[in-house]
């Protein structure tokens, strides 16, 4: 039987550190990211609603269109911004996960899972990023280092 040599996955978790920063970096590339053009499409679309005189968008709990699609442009466009940058990345991600709980939940209630995954896919990156944070590679860790 071969001996087990404990000294290298010691030194490997040892350095584990950078890899949870470096990939608390790539999901907030690529969830922020990736969100941000369906918020640029949603103040767009708010925008020519408002000129128009009426904004069609599923109703938040009754609080009207125009008001659910600012909240969803807050949520897809705002909060992504924010967490590109890894700033108030916590709570940045908490708006972005509630607008797509609801768009997975409240929007697309009835429909099939294929109409709410890609809702779904988002959430779930939100949702670790409110528990962990930005991570080192981030405007968080610059602002909130001790001096």
């Amino acid at each position: 039987m071969a001996s087990f040599n404990r000294l290298p996955l010691r030194c490997y978790f040892a350095n584990m550190a950078w890899r949870k920063d470096l990939s608390l970096l790539l999901l907030r590339l690529g969830a922020g990211g990736l969100m941000v053009p369906h918020g640029w499409g949603k103040l767009n679309r708010l925008i020519e609603g408002l000129n128009a005189g009426e904004v069609q968008f599923y109703n938040w709990m009754g609080i009207g269109t125009e008001a659910s699609l600012g909240l969803a442009v807050c949520g897809e466009l705002v909060a992504p911004v924010f967490i590109v940058l890894g700033l108030f990345t916590r709570w940045m991600s908490i708006p972005a996960a509630i607008t797509m709980a609801v768009a997975a939940f409240g929007a697309h209630a009835g429909d099939p899972i294929g109409d709410k995954e890609h809702a779904l896919l988002f959430l779930v990156p939100y949702l670790v990023l409110a528990l962990m944070g930005g991570g080192k590679y981030s405007l968080d860790s610059r602002v909130t280092r001790p001096r």
